[in-house]
């Protein structure tokens, strides 16, 4: 049997806001002292809503990267993502390869993640990025994904100009 694709976000709700009721919002690592420094905007891109995060990734100070994130529930509340393979993603870009992160509520420190990388080619492509795929980063926790909390979409680890635009986001 054949799973519907569950939508995270279809941009239909006002920004910042998605579809399941919570907020895009764009971090950095100048919450620990680095100097990259970014911006998100809701915008047409190619011919499509979007969301869209545009910056420059330093890596003085210990920096390295910029974010957009959203919380999959309401509340610090989790989703159970466990019925479905993985995450599909609609993106455009500047060519650069940027990661898809996951968290759940068992990832204590701002560091550790579940992550995988895409890339964001010149024209619109939908990504399945399939849950068996991602990799721990600063955790031995394994990915329960009846607990997710929240996704980013991160550019990091290099010094580079990020531009990323996001369409929908859903289980697959």
């Amino acid at each position: 049997m054949t799973l519907t694709p569950i939508t995270i976000d279809d941009l239909s709700m006002p920004f910042p806001l998605s579809s399941v009721g919570t907020r895009w919002q764009l971090v950095s690592d100048a919450v620990m002292g680095g100097v990259s420094a970014g911006s998100i905007m809701r915008e047409v891109v190619g011919g499509r809503p979007a969301i869209r995060m545009q910056g420059d990734v330093s890596l003085e100070n210990s920096g390295g990267f910029i974010q957009i994130a959203l919380d999959l529930a309401p509340r610090n509340g989790t989703v159970d993502g466990s019925a479905f393979s993985g995450i599909a993603i609609d993106v455009l870009g500047n060519g650069e390869e940027y990661g898809l992160h996951l968290r759940t509520p068992e990832l204590v420190r701002p560091w550790q993640s579940y992550r995988q990388g895409l890339v964001a080619g010149p024209s619109w492509k939908t990504v399945e990025l399939p849950f068996t795929s991602f990799a721990c980063h600063r955790t031995d926790l394994p990915l329960d994904t009846r607990h997710l909390r929240r996704l980013g979409i991160v550019a990091i680890g290099r010094a580079f100009r990020a531009d990323v635009s996001v369409g929908n986001v859903r289980f697959y």
